[in-house]
């Protein structure tokens, strides 16, 4: 979801000099700095023609963290081919895959898997005994194994949290336990993410805003009523822990132009052409090479602790040596909302910025938002697939069925594809004529 957020700001005690040549230089400078710090690449775990399974309990049976992780890709890298697969199984323990590897796994040709239980493996804390942790730690090594003599590539990820206090359960039973197993993964090779840290950092934010607000406040909720099963809120802080366990690069594109000369100072993994400047009305043209990630509007409310904006979704924009003053920043005839001339020349993030939360910022925003009802659509139709495969077996014509739900979802992940693809985007970044709404924000 969307909400206003604060960007990048300079602050400083003293009025900037706009027309000094050191001032300039630090603009310049800092821009610089950012861009060479931030966009060095990152080897991203998931490949040009991988088929990636998600293999899970029924928190990847949910079939939400996957989707936002695959919508990520598209967005990221328009170019790969990858394949998603949710091979999740409510109830299920680490043991209990073993079953269905070659089924669910290995049959459909995974290159890749992510593999996430740990809950029910000690009966959500019912069980917790040495008698458990030795199955679930000997199916971790096992899975591991299988997955090797097949040629996939496993990422082990420790439980997901549940709703016990962040400081008793960090020295619980479920923690050390998945610590123990992911340290057999690496020692067997495996690649291994701490889905549990990583996901009570987010519980720990939330819980801190939870105290600050009223009584009469609705506080927000990374679990249902259970304490296990997650929240949206709860399913994206797992997707955000996964793509950082899988090395998922933070940085979209960046660009510094400078006003003065009308010229771009810098530009990474995006192209800067038709540079012109007349009187307070800056425009160009920007062509990138990927996209930020955006869901449904207001999604980064619902995600405010979860911190995409600021590790894994970073979409800069610096403008220096503009004369003092706010500015309206517009993309494709899109306003993104106002900032100062000070903090454009230090960098906005308009990844998702916009003037209204209610609608889409850019045209990336827009095309993110579009491509994840895509993606949504596509699992849909996987469910029904599945389904009518188990409910509809005695049907005349279920292989014709099988068919066009095959023929449909070829014609989805290629409008996807086309979807996800960066197009040129004119922006204007120009003086401010209103002296309302001048909130330098970004959603």
């Amino acid at each position: 979801m969307h909400y206003a957020m604060p960007v990048v700001e300079v602050a400083s005690s003293k009025p900037p000099v706009r027309d000094s040549t050191t001032a300039r230089r630090v603009c310049v400078g800092v821009v610089a700095f950012l861009i060479s710090l931030s966009l060095v690449p990152a080897e991203f775990a998931i490949r040009d023609g991988d088929t990636v399974v998600f293999l899970g309990d029924s928190i990847t049976a949910a079939r939400q963290y996957g989707k936002i992780i695959e919508t990520y890709t598209l967005l990221r890298f328009p170019e790969r081919k990858v394949r998603f697969i949710n091979a999740g199984k409510g109830g299920e323990t680490a043991k209990g895959s073993l079953e269905r590897l070659e089924k669910d796994v290995f049959g459909p040709g995974a290159t890749l898997v992510t593999v996430a239980y740990g809950v029910n493996d000690i009966g959500w804390g019912f069980k917790a005994d040495e008698a458990h942790k030795k199955e679930y730690l000997e199916a971790i090594g096992e899975l591991v194994e299988r997955c090797k003599k097949h040629g996939v590539r496993p990422f082990i990820c420790s439980a997901t949290i549940t709703a016990e206090d962040p400081d008793k359960a960090e020295h619980g039973f479920l923690q050390a336990m998945c610590d123990e197993g992911l340290a057999i993964a690496r020692a067997r090779g495996a690649g291994t993410i701490d889905v549990q840290r990583a996901m009570r950092a987010a519980q720990r934010r939330m819980l801190a805003a939870n105290a600050q607000e009223s009584e009469r406040t609705k506080p927000a909720r990374m679990h249902v009523d259970d304490g296990v099963h997650l929240t949206d809120l709860g399913q994206m802080a797992m997707a955000f822990a996964i793509l950082k366990g899988l090395g998922a690069p933070a940085d979209v594109s960046a660009a510094s132009i400078d006003a003065r000369s009308a010229k771009a100072v810098a530009a990474e993994s995006c192209r800067i052409s038709r540079v012109q400047c007349k009187a307070d009305c800056l425009s160009f043209t920007r062509t990138d090479e990927r996209l930020p990630l955006n869901l449904s509007p207001l999604w980064l409310i619902e995600g405010r602790f979860v911190p995409f904006t600021e590790e894994l979704n970073r979409y800069f924009l610096s403008v220096t040596n503009l004369a003092e003053g706010q500015y309206e920043v517009l993309a494709g005839d899109r306003p993104l909302g106002k900032w100062s001339a000070e903090a454009l020349a230090a960098g906005v993030n308009l990844a998702s910025a916009t003037a209204d939360p209610w609608q889409p910022g850019g045209p990336w925003d827009a095309q993110a938002q579009a491509l994840k009802i895509l993606v949504d659509a596509q699992d849909d139709l996987e469910v029904c697939r599945r389904a009518m495969n188990e409910t509809l077996t005695s049907h005349p014509r279920l292989p014709a069925l099988r068919a066009k739900a095959t023929e449909i979802e070829q014609r989805l992940i290629g409008l996807q594809r086309e979807l996800a693809k960066p197009v040129p985007v004119a922006f204007i970044v120009r003086a401010s004529t209103s002296g309302a709404g001048t909130a330098e924000s970004a959603r």
